[in-house]
């Protein structure tokens, strides 16, 4: 579980610098414009700070075997995949950053629910 946990927190940090290069990119027109506006923008910058904020935060979970961490970062790693898709088709292609965040986002996922780390999660939560 602790690539899992270092993939999760890596995903978070990737979220945390999107969005705050989001919001130094809130004076560009164009940038705006992609996203429909300044509102709109704002509000993907903040709520991708905060969800990778929350992930870096609960990722600790899972190296302790914590069920309830696998759950909340399931639910904000797909949060996350919808958000930087949305983010990658806005910026028209020059979005790399988040087709990474997208990959390493998809890979946490995919291994929080692979059968060794159910046996993992279930073991530690009858410990």
């Amino acid at each position: 579980m602790t690539v899992v946990a270092i993939l999760a927190w890596i995903a978070g940090a990737l979220d945390i610098i999107s969005g705050t290069i989001l919001l130094f990119q809130a004076g560009a027109d164009s940038v705006a414009d992609g996203l429909g506006g300044t509102g709109p923008l704002y509000s993907a910058a903040i709520g991708s700070i905060v969800l990778g904020l929350i992930v870096v935060v609960v990722a600790a979970g899972l190296l302790r075997g914590n069920w309830v961490a696998r759950m909340i970062i399931t639910v904000l790693e797909v949060l996350s995949i919808i958000g930087s898709l949305f983010l990658a088709f806005a910026y028209l292609g020059a979005a790399v950053g988040e087709w990474l965040g997208i990959a390493v986002s998809l890979a946490v996922v995919l291994l929080l629910w692979t059968h060794r780390a159910s046996a993992y999660f279930n073991s530690e939560s009858r410990a």
